[in-house]
């Protein structure tokens, strides 16, 4: 009859999952942090090239119709102008405006169902252009306030892009819906 195998002494067991507990942690700062979220800490991601995997995705497919978008709009001095979009949360819109002079702006948001007045600003400034990308942070409107705060008349170009579903002009003069085109340049019916 065989002897029976002898069992692992408590020391042994102790440093086996001491050891398995440290090359956990070594794969965990050294590998999967640096590749799945971009976190570093032991420079290891660098050296083995992890980072890229750890970075955002640079394509994102969207639903719903991709529109484009250009207003002309003249203020006078002391005149102001809020323009919007309805956009979905996560939604991405290209935005490219310039004016004639400086005026004073602020891009900012509400969401749905927020209470009256109640808006998120993301950039204000005063300036004569603006160029960039917007992501949606919530579903709701997003847009601008311009105001002339010279002496002389401004004329302001704003020209959009992207996967929103209706832009309204609002003023102390004029404010209502305007319509949108798709890239080719039709009419697309805005959802208010």
């Amino acid at each position: 009859m065989a002897e029976p195998a002898a069992l692992p002494s408590l020391r042994k067991i102790l440093l086996a999952t001491a050891g398995a507990l440290v090359a956990a942690a070594a794969l965990l700062f050294g590998a999967i942090l640096p590749a799945e979220y971009g976190i570093d800490p032991l420079g290891t991601g660098r050296l083995l090239g992890l980072l890229a995997l750890g970075q955002s995705q640079p394509l994102a497919t969207e639903e719903g119709e991709y529109r484009t978008d250009r207003a002309e709009l003249t203020l006078y001095p002391a005149e102001w102008v809020e323009y919007f979009y309805r956009l979905d949360q996560g939604s991405n819109m290209v935005f490219s405006w310039e004016a004639t002079g400086p005026v004073t702006y602020n891009f900012h948001a509400s969401p749905d169902g927020a209470p009256a007045g109640y808006a998120e600003s993301f950039d204000a400034q005063d300036r004569a252009d603006g160029h960039g990308t917007y992501t949606a942070p919530f579903t709701g409107i997003h847009g601008w306030y311009w105001e002339n705060v010279g002496t002389e008349k401004i004329t302001l170009t704003l020209t959009t892009s992207g996967f929103y579903t209706s832009a309204h002009e609002g003023r102390a003069r004029a404010s209502g819906y305007k319509p949108l085109t798709d890239i080719r340049g039709n009419a697309v019916p805005s959802v208010p």
